[in-house]
């Protein structure tokens, strides 16, 4: 997947200006602790990554429609096709769910600011937050 499509920001953990620096701070996905925190700004390009207050928001959206396309989808497969007693697959369902929250929080926060803010390759050439040092 080549740089400049905002899914391989969405997908490979980058910043969607640069493309270059990571959006979260940790890499663990499941590391409940720190699954949440995001770096303030990128660190190849300088590109803010909390706007204003409350900017992500909008993700919890996003979020929700992953749990709902999860929940239907999984109703639909098992208890449509294959016939599973729709109570007990609640003690599938349930679990996963919580499994997959911070899947599903993290590629909403990844999808939000991607709709906000553009692709650039001449400021993955040139960082802005570099210092310089005078000769």
């Amino acid at each position: 997947m080549l740089k400049g499509n905002k899914l391989y920001s969405i997908i490979f953990n980058k910043c969607p200006h640069c493309q270059e620096g990571d959006f979260f701070e940790n890499k663990q996905i499941f590391n409940l602790k720190q699954f949440d925190k995001i770096h303030k700004r990128c660190s190849v390009c300088g590109e803010n990554f909390e706007p204003e207050p409350g900017f992500y928001t909008g993700a919890m959206y996003i979020s929700y429609a992953f749990n709902v396309a999860f929940i239907v989808t999984t109703f639909v497969i098992f208890v449509g096709f294959i016939d599973v007693d729709p109570v007990k697959l609640l003690y599938y369902v349930v679990p996963c769910l919580v499994i997959f929250t911070t899947i599903f929080f993290r590629l909403a926060r990844r999808i939000w600011i991607n709709f906000f803010v553009d692709y650039n390759a001449d400021e993955a050439s040139y960082p802005k937050n570099k210092p310089t040092y005078k000769a």
